[in-house]
C-alpha cells in the first residue's frame, strides 16, 4: 500500500480572498487539520490551479487532499481526481455568498470557514479511494419482457445501438394490443386524421433483426442474479427452459381494458354494448367500411361515454372503480368517432365527456372531428341500458338538466390495468401466512407466483413493487424508468397510463437506461442516481448482530443474507444510498468514501464555542440530491442566513446514522436540522425510501433527548425541495432564533 500523504488546497477566487483570511485559513488546515501540503491559489479551478494539484500528486506524493473553494456541486469535471480521495469544503456557496456583508459579521464568517477547513480535513482523513469492482460483471446484453408496441420499440432502440437484445413474448406473435386495433390515433402532423398502426412493419423489423432473439409462447420461470449477470430461464409453452444470461432487463408487458362486467350500472355485459377494445373489433371487421353491431345490423347512431370506471367515477356515484385517468380514452373514442363519420357522415356520433383530455397534438385532431359532425357533449352518465336500442341516461352539465338519449350502440372508455405482476405487499403476507402453516395462504401463493411477472428470487418477493393503483413503481419526478429493481426498467403502460406513442417515447428511453445501467456496471460503478460511483457498502461481520435492518431497510433489495444471517451485499443491485449504514445500530457497514467516520469527524471537528459566548452551534445533516442544491441555490441568490449552521451533505437523510446526533449533542451542539426530500405516496426521494426511513428512525429519538435532559426540539427534521432555496434560508433562521430564546444546550463543556 502506498504512503497516505495530506493537502489542502484553498481558492481565493470569487470574492474569497477579498472577504476571508485565506492565511488564516491555511494555518488552520497545517495546525489543526495537521495537513503536510496546504497551498492556496487566485483561481483554482483553472487549469494552473489544477495543475498545481497535479503537479502535488506526481511530485509530492499527495494522495489525499481537501479542495477549499466552491460547493461539491460546482467544478466537479475540473476537480475530478481519478484515484485520489477528495473532499470538499464549500467556502462560496456555504459561507460567502450566505453570510450577510459587512464587519459586523467578519468575526462569524472567519469562524464559519475555519470550521469548513476543520470539517474537509477531518473527512478526507477517513476516506480512502473507491477502485470499483474487481469482480465487474460484463454482460451488456438487454432483455425486454412483452412483445407490445412498447416492447419491440425498446427491443429495436437497443439494437440499433449495437446491443444483443433477448424478447420475451408470451403470446404466439409479436405486436401485443396494437395487434387489436383498426388504425390508431395519429401521431404527424397535420394530426387530423387516424393512422395505421405500423405494427406489421414494426414486427416484421424487430423479426428480421440480426441482433434480437425472439422467445414466442414464454414467459420467465425465475430471474436470479443482479445488473450485469441477471440469470434468466424462460420456460416455453412446450416446456423446454432455456436460459439467457442478460445485464439489464425492460419490462414492458402492458395493460389489459377494466372489465366491463364490473361496470353493470353503464351496460356492462349487455347487447349492444362495448368497450372500445370491442369496438376495434367491429372496425378491423368492417375493414374500413361502415361499422355493425355484433348481430350484423347498421348502426345509425352510436354514443361515447367516457371515463367509464374511471376517475372514480360510475353510475353508483361511490368511486369503486378506477381512481385514475387513464390518459389515452379521449383521443381513442375521438379517433372511433371518426371511424364511423368517415364511412359514413350521416351516423350519429355522440361523445360525453365530463373533460376531453387530449394530450399533445390531440387538439388538432378533436378540431378535425368537430368538422366531421362529431358532437361532444359535456354530461354525466348516469345510467346505460343495452339492448336492440340502447339508452343512455345523463345530466347535460351545460343545462344543469337530466336528459336521456337512444343509440344502436354505445361505447365505454374503460381503462387500462396494468401488467405488473404481483403486488408485494399481498405477497408478503401471503407467504408469512404460508409459512405459519395456513393451507389456504400456500393456496393463494401458488395463484400469485402463476401471475408473477419477472419472478425474481429477491428476498423481497418475484416482481417489482407497485404504486397503490398497480403500476410498476419508478421515481416519476427524477427518474421515471427507473424502478426499485436495479437494472429492472418499466416502459410503456406497466409504468403509468398512457397512448401508444407516448408509450414508445416511453420504451426508448428506457431502453437508453438499461444501456446505460450495463455499461456503469460493467466496470463496478452504480447505475443511478450516483451514476458512475465507484464506491460500495462493505461490513465488518464480526461486528454484525445479524439483526436484518439493513436487509430489511434497503429500498432495492440490494442486500441477501447467508445461511449464518449475514448481509450479503449484491453490488450491481446497490445504488449507493447508504440507507444501509443509517439502519446499522452497531455501524460496521461503510463505503470507502463515505462512512459514520467521515461524517462523525466532521462533527467532531467543528469548534463550539462554550455557553458563555452566545454562539449556538447548529448541525444541518442536508440530502445531497434536493436539500443540499437548495441551500447552494440560497448561496447563488445572495440569500443570507445564520451563519451559526454547520452543513454536512449526505447521500440520503436515510443514510444518517443516529450515533451522528449524539456525537453532535454530546458535543455541545444546540441543535440539528435534519433536511431530506418529501416522501410518502408521492414522495421525491431519489432514494425512494430513504427520506422515509429516517422519518422513522428520528421519531424515536425523543427517549434520547430525554436522558440527556434536553429538549425534543433540539433535533428537528424537515422536507425539502430543490426548489426551497428561500425557504431554507427562512427555515434556518427561524431555528436559529428558537435556540437562542431556548438557550445553550446544557451538554456544552461536556464534549
Amino acid at each position: 500500500m502506498a504512503d497516505i500523504k495530506y493537502a489542502a488546497y484553498i481558492c481565493s477566487g470569487c470574492g474569497i480572498g477579498d472577504t476571508l483570511n485565506v492565511g488564516a485559513l491555511e494555518k488552520v488546515a497545517t495546525k489543526e487539520g495537521k495537513m503536510a501540503v496546504v497551498k492556496s491559489h487566485p483561481f483554482l479551478c483553472s487549469t494552473e490551479g489544477v495543475d498545481l494539484i497535479k503537479n502535488d500528486i506526481a511530485n509530492e506524493g499527495v494522495t489525499h487532499f481537501c479542495i477549499a473553494a466552491c460547493s461539491r456541486r460546482a467544478k466537479a469535471e475540473a476537480f475530478a481526481f481519478p484515484g485520489n480521495a477528495v473532499s470538499r469544503a464549500n467556502l462560496r456557496e456555504g459561507v460567502l455568498w450566505v453570510v450577510a456583508e459587512g464587519p459586523a459579521h467578519d468575526e462569524v464568517r472567519q469562524e464559519m470557514a475555519e470550521d469548513y477547513i476543520r470539517m474537509g480535513c477531518a473527512e478526507v482523513k477517513k476516506m480512502t479511494c473507491p477502485a470499483g469492482s474487481a469482480n465487474a460483471a460484463s454482460s451488456r446484453r438487454i432483455m425486454v419482457v412483452g412483445g407490445g408496441m412498447s416492447g419491440m420499440t425498446a427491443a429495436l432502440a437497443a439494437a440499433d445501438a449495437g446491443y444483443e437484445v433477448v424478447l420475451i413474448e408470451k403470446t404466439a406473435q409479436l405486436g401485443g394490443f396494437a395487434n387489436n386495433l383498426w388504425k390508431r390515433v395519429p401521431f404527424n402532423a397535420p394530426h387530423a386524421e387516424a393512422q395505421p398502426t405500423g405494427v406489421a412493419e414494426m414486427t416484421a423489423k424487430v423479426s428480421g433483426h440480426a441482433k434480437i432473439k425472439i422467445h414466442l409462447n414464454s414467459t420467465l420461470a425465475e430471474t436470479a442474479g443482479a445488473p450485469g449477470r441477471f440469470i434468466a430461464k424462460i420456460a416455453q409453452e412446450s416446456g423446454a427452459v432455456t436460459e439467457e444470461t442478460v445485464g439489464a432487463i425492460v419490462q414492458a408487458t402492458g395493460f389489459t381494458t377494466y372489465d366491463l362486467a364490473k361496470l353493470p350500472e353503464l351496460g356492462g355485459g349487455q347487447a349492444n354494448v362495448v368497450d372500445q377494445a370491442g369496438l376495434e373489433a367491429l372496425a378491423k371487421a368492417a375493414d374500413g367500411g361502415a361499422i355493425k353491431r355484433a348481430d350484423g345490423s347498421a348502426v345509425k347512431s352510436v354514443v361515447f361515454v367516457q371515463c367509464a370506471g374511471q376517475r372514480g367515477s360510475g353510475g353508483n356515484g361511490d368511486g369503486s372503480h378506477l381512481d385514475y385517468c387513464s390518459g389515452h380514452c379521449c383521443a381513442t373514442s375521438i379517433k372511433q368517432a371518426t371511424y364511423f363519420k368517415d364511412a359514413n357522415p350521416d351516423v350519429d356520433t355522440v361523445v360525453m365527456y365530463q373533460d376531453l383530455r387530449v394530450p399533445g397534438m390531440g387538439e388538432d385532431f378533436y378540431r378535425s372531428a368537430q368538422k366531421k359532425g362529431v358532437i361532444f357533449t359535456k354530461a354525466k352518465v348516469n345510467k346505460v341500458a343495452g339492448g336492440n336500442s340502447c339508452r343512455v341516461d345523463f345530466k347535460d352539465l351545460i343545462l344543469d338538466e337530466d336528459a336521456s338519449i337512444d343509440a344502436d350502440l354505445v361505447v365505454l372508455a374503460t381503462g387500462q390495468v396494468p401488467t405488473s405482476g404481483v403486488n408485494l405487499d399481498e405477497w408478503t403476507t401471503t407467504v408469512t401466512a404460508a409459512e405459519s402453516g395456513d393451507e389456504a395462504a400456500k393456496q393463494k401463493k401458488s395463484e400469485l407466483q402463476k401471475i408473477s411477472v419477472l419472478n425474481l428470487n429477491y428476498r423481497q418477493g418475484p416482481d417489482m413493487p407497485q404504486f397503490k393503483y398497480g403500476f410498476a413503481d419508478s421515481h416519476f419526478i427524477c427518474f421515471p424508468y427507473e424502478t426499485r429493481r436495479t437494472g429492472v426498467y418499466a416502459a410503456g403502460p406497466t409504468r403509468r397510463p398512457m397512448d401508444m406513442f407516448q408509450a414508445q417515447e416511453d420504451a426508448t428511453g428506457a431502453a437508453l437506461k438499461a444501456i446505460q445501467a450495463v455499461e456503469n456496471v460493467a466496470r463496478g460503478a452504480a447505475a443511478h442516481p450516483r451514476a458512475g460511483d465507484l464506491s460500495f457498502p462493505k461490513a465488518r461481520l464480526e461486528g454484525c448482530t445479524q439483526c436484518k435492518r439493513c436487509t430489511v431497510e434497503c429500498p432495492f433489495g440490494a442486500i441477501d443474507e447467508d445461511e449464518k444471517r449475514f448481509p450479503v451485499f449484491n453490488q450491481e443491485r446497490c445504488r449507493r444510498c447508504g440507507t444501509c449504514m443509517g439502519a446499522c445500530p452497531v455501524r460496521v457497514i461503510s463505503f470507502e468514501n463515505y462512512s459514520c467516520d467521515t461524517v462523525g469527524m466532521q462533527i467532531k471537528a467543528v469548534n463550539v464555542p462554550d455557553e458563555f459566548e452566545e454562539k449556538p452551534r447548529i448541525l444541518i445533516l442536508a440530502c445531497e440530491n434536493d436539500a443540499y442544491p437548495a441551500l447552494d441555490m440560497a448561496g447563488i441568490q445572495r440569500l443570507t442566513y445564520s451563519a451559526f449552521v454547520r452543513t454536512i451533505p449526505v447521500r440520503c437523510l436515510g443514510s444518517a446514522n443516529t450515533i451522528w446526533i449524539t456525537d453532535a449533542l454530546n458535543q455541545g451542539y444546540d441543535g440539528v436540522m435534519m433536511m431530506g426530500c418529501k416522501r410518502g405516496d408521492d414522495y421525491q426521494c431519489h432514494f425512494v425510501k430513504g427520506s422515509e426511513m429516517a422519518y422513522y428512525r428520528m421519531s424515536k429519538i425523543d427517549d434520547t433527548l430525554k436522558q440527556l435532559s434536553l429538549e425534543g426540539e433540539r433535533v428537528q427534521t424537515y422536507e425539502v425541495a430543490i426548489t426551497d432555496s428561500a425557504r431554507v434560508a427562512k427555515m434556518i433562521d427561524d431555528y436559529a432564533a428558537q435556540l437562542i430564546e431556548m438557550g445553550p444546550s446544557p451538554m456544552k463543556g461536556f464534549g
